[in-house]
């Protein structure tokens, strides 16, 4: 009966969360305020349709778990050392930040040390599993913001540890800080740096065994257990088991097997997360609000506001432009899940019982509510500060001109490229760029990035390209082309628009992620926009046909004619007569193409004579290249050597058949 119990509990919640998500979505609300609200409807505080809570809740335990662990695969060891100012500095200021200032709200509210402390610690933390789910629906995982976000997160985890282990001293202050006391932390440090150096050993090679079985289920299974495993052996050190699976899925994300064991268990984790968001609205309780609507609503505004404040301040202290450390502040501006686990040994021990649990709970479960929706406004809110920094340069315009002037006489270029981004795009640009002696310079926020290629001698600087000041500063109004190479889809259309207001004639090139954004990028200005999954498609086929030895040209010409069907149709819509032009015969008209003979070839020592490039195939030898010299009309005497390029003219057709004579000596 309990199986059966349960299986109706999931299709009630389920089924539900099926109509209310399909609603938010039709208002453009996120899907997790659908979870949350189905969650307060069939709750035991609703309309009590859920039996069995506590099974509830360890599903949704494991949806946590699973989110973690899928994290950690994509965040990977380059990550997080990536991330390491904030988790140096942002993250500690966050935290810390945060509880002094409830301590000391709490402490003029009337509360005792101790429990104003308390509230410090339940406040300090943010949902992890809400913010990233957030993030990934709305593509800013990458983004700056994103990643200081996440940096902090992590933080935010690991500091989940110590506050357990403060618990017993805030509710026994009598009790002086004792070895014994602190001997847990020991006991979780080396627990847990064994446990990681044993997976960084054994799970590579377990997970070359299992490959090598070719079984799909078994390759599941083991990464599941690796998953589950290492959370709960982590939580015996008294660490959590999101924790645990974080570590789990850093692990496997050194391996050569991570992207497969993403894809196997997304399924698993997008299941059981919603159960998760479910879980937490079913602790919602409406007659709390009821009780004391002045008092819920003050601390909902109060904990928004200050984590807004102590989110978005460590993350600009730690180098991020203001626009990331508005963005990041608003994503972090809510109560965490880990909260509710404090929460539940505080009331246990005596910190938070009776109303202020159930107060605490209506205020946690409503900020996490409100946080997509915060999240969805946080660009405008970022934009208007943005406007007020402009309004107050713009008051002071003489003195900035001034200043902008005498700065950008340092910098001495003119029609120029000016590349935004320093990652792998911006990288291969600058390198063409110099090989060519195209003046260029390139902006990056990555201070350690500007410092070492600035040693090595490229023309790179600090600063932001959503900041007129430093656009000017590059000297925007001289320069002929901007490339947007980042992943940071929200700076990319600020960029594209500031810099197309302040040069019209500008010529702007944005690399973005997915083909819905070029629509807007080419409204704000933008010229030519490059989405990565439409390219990627085309590099897919490119390959596909190199492989079954095509033609260069036949590849080429393939490839431009993907590229004019697919950008007319996404911009313009220009597909059907393009596509009408192609079927009448453009296609089949003559054309020319190279092929090498390599150490491999057939026709290697032997002369164009007795190959029999024509009679056989059609196509002829208009050319042959060798050491450099290239003769015309090469005789059917010559000899082809290792190395020599022969020029083939003919229709596609016929060239694709001389390359198979030439390379196989096939001709179909």
């Amino acid at each position: 009966m309990t199986d059966i119990k349960i299986m109706t509990d999931l299709l009630v919640i389920f089924a539900i969360s099926i109509g209310i998500v399909f609603v938010f979505h039709k208002f453009r609300l996120p899907p997790i305020a659908g979870f949350l609200a189905a969650g307060a409807l069939i709750g035991p505080h609703g309309l009590n349709l859920v039996s069995d809570l506590e099974q509830v809740k360890v599903m949704a335990e494991i949806g946590v778990v699973l989110l973690l662990f899928t994290i950690g695969i994509e965040f990977s060891l380059a990550h997080l050392a990536a991330a390491r100012r904030l988790l140096l500095v942002g993250g500690p200021l966050q935290v810390v930040g945060t509880l002094l200032l409830a301590t000391v709200v709490g402490l003029a509210a009337g509360l005792s040390t101790q429990q104003a402390l308390f509230w410090g610690c339940l406040l300090s933390l943010s949902s992890t599993a809400i913010v990233l789910k957030a993030l990934a629906d709305r593509d800013e995982s990458d983004s700056m913001h994103g990643r200081a976000t996440v940096g902090i997160l992590i933080f935010q985890d690991l500091a989940v540890v110590p506050m357990m282990l403060l618990l017993p001293l805030l509710a026994n202050p009598a009790d002086s800080v004792r070895p014994e006391v602190l001997l847990p932390l020991g006991k979780s440090v080396l627990l847990v740096g064994a446990l990681v150096a044993a997976a960084w050993y054994v799970v590579p090679q377990l997970l070359e065994q299992i490959v090598r079985s070719r079984s799909r289920e078994l390759f599941l299974l083991t990464i599941i257990v690796l998953c589950l495993g290492i959370a709960w052996l982590t939580s015996l050190s008294g660490l959590s088991l999101a924790l645990g699976a974080f570590i789990a899925g850093l692990v496997i994300s050194e391996s050569e097997y991570s992207h497969q064991a993403m894809a196997e268990v997304l399924p698993f984790r997008d299941s059981f997360n919603s159960l998760f968001f479910v879980s937490i609205g079913m602790l919602m309780d409406a007659r709390v609000l009821a009780a004391h609507p002045v008092l819920v609503v003050t601390l909902i505004v109060a904990v928004i506001v200050g984590k807004f404040v102590m989110g978005a301040i460590p993350v600009v202290v730690s180098g991020y432009p203001l626009r990331a450390g508005i963005l990041a502040g608003v994503s972090l501006a809510q109560v965490g899940e880990f909260s509710f686990v404090l929460a539940q040994q505080g009331e246990q021990t005596g910190l938070l019982v009776g109303e202020p649990y159930q107060v605490f709970l209506a205020v946690s479960v409503l900020t996490m509510v409100i946080t997509p929706l915060l999240m969805q406004g946080a660009p405008h809110l970022a934009r208007r500060v943005e406007a007020i920094q402009r309004l107050r340069r713009w008051s002071s315009e003489k003195t900035t001109s001034q200043v902008q002037h005498a700065e950008s006489r340092h910098l001495k270029i003119k029609d120029h490229v000016i590349v935004m981004g320093y990652g792998l795009s911006g990288r291969n640009l600058v390198r063409v760029l110099e090989e060519t002696e195209i003046p260029y310079v390139a902006l990056d926020l990555d201070g350690d990035t500007v410092r070492r290629e600035s040693q090595n001698g490229v023309k790179i600087i600090y600063g932001d390209a959503t900041n007129p000041s430093v656009l000017h500063h590059v000297r925007i109004d001289d320069a002929r082309v901007l490339v947007v190479a980042i992943s940071d889809p929200f700076a990319a259309r600020r960029a594209v628009q500031i810099a197309h207001g302040i040069n019209p004639d500008l010529h702007i090139i944005v690399r973005t992620r997915y083909l819905r954004e070029m629509d807007d990028l080419h409204q704000l200005g933008a010229d030519e926009v490059v989405p990565e999954e439409f390219e990627t498609s085309i590099e897919i086929f490119a390959l596909v046909l190199q492989t079954y030895k095509m033609p260069q040209s036949v590849i080429v010409q393939k490839a431009e004619q993907v590229r004019k069907e697919g950008y007319a149709l996404f911009r313009r819509g220009e597909l059907p007569d393009l596509a009408h032009h192609l079927r009448r015969g453009t296609l089949t008209d003559v054309e020319v193409d190279t092929c090498r003979i390599d150490a491999d070839s057939p026709a290697l020592g032997r002369t164009i004579g007795q190959v029999s490039v024509r009679p056989r195939t059609g196509a002829s030898v208009i050319a042959l290249t060798r050491r450099g010299g290239t003769e015309s009309n090469p005789g059917e005497k010559v000899r082809l050597e290792e190395g020599d390029v022969l020029s083939l003219l003919g229709t596609r057709d016929q060239i694709r058949r001389a390359v198979g004579l030439l390379m196989n000596e096939q001709v179909s």
